[in-house]
């Protein structure tokens, strides 16, 4: 009964517009009421959520993912890609996910990449000749790549929900070949439905302008290198990666580019400031509510659940991804993270699936959540960019949707994928 009034409370606030964060706490205070626990623990277990150091890592990774949205890096990116890969048959759709995994691997941020590169790009594209419906399609699903591709603050969180069983630098690094992989399927994709839709290519500025374009990318690329390198080379802690690397930020957008103004950087401060407010308020509610899971034997039932259905592995993954794809639909990213990971990380436990390959499980199956209807955050900005009927665009978006469906399988069933670079640096 108690847990029934966990989830129904929790559904009943967010069919009535609640925050995700307050129906987390809201639903676990009232079930902290319900077996006459002491309210003080819950309190307690909303803080001890946030009273964790290498939390203190997102806001620094958000903060120079703000800062680079609004200094100009996007921009220099892009024209990069479009030199590199511009020439293709419907170039401009490749440039597009080629720039998404630039931008995205440095910010960090889907809503950040499709903000910055659809602003850009899709007016672009537009001109061009390109169909509204493609420019926004492959905008949207390949803004992903900032969840999958390090460093992302998704993967802290994931890390810290996993109750310490993740390392944060095995997990950035497990994350660099399926982030590269799904933007490849998603290239590929982009290249077949421009070539049936008749697109033309751009023309090849020289390896001049090749080479002119990468030098100016190179002080914006460089921050990812720095944040993600300073935690593998052990120089930095994550938290001190992340301040490093908004400082690093800063400092590229006011002296080395010169492209942020005053105005911006009140913008982006005020920005961070809100997106950090938010995803804290989340992990600390979230905490309560996981605690509530337990306290109820979730995990220990949900293992004993799938495992009564079948003790076939391939259909537990398949079950698994299958819930994971469905939650992703309809709810917020983050929230989903700190209350699935308690839950089905016990049962890849039970079947020997790494935590590493299960975290990109994860990310993959939300990532494509945040674009899919009805709740997805990604398809609605990208449609908002774009000027265009979600409706319309979730009418032509499937190739995009089976691209990175089958980088989500490759994933589940070929361990290595994840696994092979976490590899290389040892225990």
């Amino acid at each position: 009964m108690g847990l029934l009034l966990l989830l129904g409370v929790f559904a009943f606030c967010v069919i009535i517009g609640t925050p995700v964060a307050f129906a987390l706490g809201i639903s676990a205070l009232a079930a902290f009421f319900y077996e006459g626990l002491p309210l003080l623990v819950g309190f307690q277990r909303i803080v001890s959520g946030i009273n964790v150091f290498s939390l203190m890592a997102i806001p620094f990774f958000i903060f120079a993912g703000e800062l680079m949205f609004h200094g100009g890096i996007a921009m220099r990116l892009v024209r990069f890609a479009q030199s590199a890969v511009g020439a293709v048959r419907g170039g401009l759709g490749i440039v597009n996910v080629f720039s998404s995994m630039l931008f995205g691997g440095i910010s960090g941020s889907a809503i950040a990449d499709i903000s910055a590169l659809g602003s850009i790009l899709v007016p672009v594209m537009k001109d061009k000749g390109y169909d509204a419906d493609y420019a926004v399609n492959v905008t949207v699903t390949s803004s992903i790549a900032g969840i999958i591709i390090p460093p992302s603050h998704n993967m802290i969180i994931f890390a810290l929900a996993s109750g310490g069983a993740v390392s944060i630098s095995k997990l950035f690094l497990a994350g660099v070949v399926p982030g590269v992989l799904m933007c490849i399927c998603l290239a590929v994709t982009a290249y077949f439905v421009a070539v049936k839709r008749g697109y033309s290519a751009e023309q090849f500025p020289g390896w001049t302008a090749l080479l002119m374009s990468f030098a100016g990318a190179i002080p914006g690329l460089m921050t990812a290198i720095i944040i993600v390198g300073g935690v593998l080379s052990g120089v930095f802690t994550v938290t001190e990666s992340g301040a490093f690397g908004a400082l690093y930020a800063f400092v590229v957008t006011l002296v080395v580019y010169r492209s942020i103004s005053w105005a911006n950087f009140k913008i982006a401060v005020a920005q961070s400031v809100r997106t950090t407010s938010m995803v804290m308020i989340l992990i600390a509610c979230a905490a309560a509510f996981a605690y509530m899971l337990t306290f109820y034997r979730v995990p220990k039932e949900t293992v004993e659940f799938l495992n009564g259905i079948t003790d076939n592995p391939i259909l537990i993954l398949l079950m698994v991804n299958g819930v994971l794809l469905l939650l992703g639909m309809i709810m917020d990213m983050a929230a989903l993270i700190l209350i699935c990971t308690p839950i089905f990380l016990p049962v890849m436990n039970s079947l020997g699936i790494d935590p590493l390959q299960f975290g990109m499980i994860l990310l993959v199956n939300l990532g494509l959540g945040l674009c899919t209807p009805p709740v997805g955050s990604c398809l609605f900005v990208g449609c908002a960019v774009g000027k265009l009927p979600m409706e319309q665009a979730v009418r032509t978006i499937w190739p995009f949707y089976l691209a990175i469906f089958v980088a989500l399988m490759l994933i589940t069933f070929v361990p290595a994928i994840s696994l092979t670079l976490p590899g290389l640096i040892g225990d």
